[in-house]
């Protein structure tokens, strides 16, 4: 029964009997006067993974996002997010619309755009807060980061990423040998960045398997959320059975972290293979986990993913960044092996099949 809707990419599971015991789940407290045991030991290390200056952990993105919008965008700030943005930073910055924060889009990966906008708020005398994801899902490239970094930094704003896709997937010195790089570091990794004005956000829960998030960036604004964070005043923090996951998600990604990503790439690329052969193709320009497959429309993405549910193959519809347009989107994790990625294939061809039967049918009849 080849399931192809879980982001666990890396496999990781954390069994409870694989993780060290707790004396208590929560401390009780808010977060801004306590952590759990070994937490702010894993956000440090995390940091270094990601290639930041200082970090804190969150509960979840949604709690690190309202903090974050709360605390680094000032009266003066334009938010300015990227039109692909994944909803969980924008309800983040729902607070800040409501403290009066003007928030606009800008379309999906255009830098011209986006560089003409930033123009127009400097001489408005507002400072830009940039927000984009790391990695899109959709068409699998990284953002354009040094560009946008820069473009940030020349403005006296900052950039903001959610790295939730690209956190354990892409790493630093990407090779034809190693195309999503090593170490699982994610964008600023894979792009061998560091810049004091930029932010990284991203949960835990999809390649390292922990359901935490971590923000990172200069120590400066990170003493700030510490401290001034409302998500942190008036909530726990994250769980002593998280920062377990966490620690132990950490570990094996130092000793297996290489082995899996390399698995997931085969995997992908035989599925790419499979699909070339049958006349269709991925929208995702790299290898990673999240293959989006073009769909001539949205009828047949439906009916595709109605056959393979009852083959007990089991994927997504989604739609593409570019346009809107219908995919049908198979996560790859490194549990998958090459036979389920056969079978998955195979149930795409009847499928696809089925699906052009039924459209010459509803043809001959009209």
């Amino acid at each position: 029964m080849p399931d192809f809707t879980s982001a666990l990419y890396l496999g990781f599971a954390h069994p409870s009997a694989s993780l060290p015991p707790w004396e208590a789940l929560t401390l009780g407290r808010p977060a801004a006067l306590a952590e759990s045991a070994g937490g702010r030991a894993l956000a440090q290390e995390l940091t270094r993974l990601i290639g930041g200056e200082a970090g804190l952990l969150y509960p979840s993105t949604l709690h690190l996002f309202r903090d974050l919008f709360q605390v680094a965008a000032p009266k003066g700030t334009l938010i300015l997010f990227d039109g692909a943005s994944y909803p969980i930073a924008r309800w983040g910055a729902d607070g800040a619309a409501v403290n009066g924060i003007p928030i606009e889009t800008f379309p999906h990966r255009d830098l011209i755009a986006l560089e003409r906008r930033v123009r127009q708020a400097r001489r408005a005398g507002q400072r830009p807060l940039i927000v984009v994801d790391g990695l899109c899902p959709s068409c699998g490239r990284p953002a354009q980061l040094p560009a946008l970094a820069r473009l940030a930094a020349d403005a006296g704003g900052r950039l903001v990423i959610d790295d939730t896709q690209a956190i354990g997937v892409l790493g630093r010195e990407p090779s034809p040998i190693a195309p999503l790089g090593i170490g699982g570091g994610g964008t600023l990794a894979w792009y061998g960045l560091r810049s004091q004005a930029t932010i990284v956000g991203a949960s835990l829960a999809k390649a390292f398997g922990a359901p935490f998030a971590i923000v990172s960036g200069a120590s400066t604004i990170m003493k700030q959320l510490a401290r001034e964070g409302q998500t942190r005043i008036h909530t726990s923090a994250a769980s002593a059975a998280d920062v377990a996951a966490g620690q132990n998600a950490v570990t094996i990604n130092r000793a297996q972290g290489e082995g899996r990503r390399a698995r997931v790439v085969r995997l992908v690329e035989q599925l790419r293979k499979e699909l070339e052969k049958l006349g269709l193709q991925s929208r995702s320009e790299l290898p990673i986990p999240v293959q989006a497959i073009a769909m001539p429309s949205l009828r047949v993405a439906k009916a595709v993913l109605a056959s393979l549910d009852e083959s007990c193959i089991y994927g997504l519809v989604t739609r593409s960044c570019l346009g809107g347009l219908p995919s049908l989107t198979l996560l790859i994790t490194a549990r998958h092996t090459t036979a389920n990625i056969s079978r998955a294939a195979a149930g795409l061809a009847c499928a696809m099949d089925a699906a052009s039967r039924a459209y010459h049918q509803r043809v001959e009849a009209a």
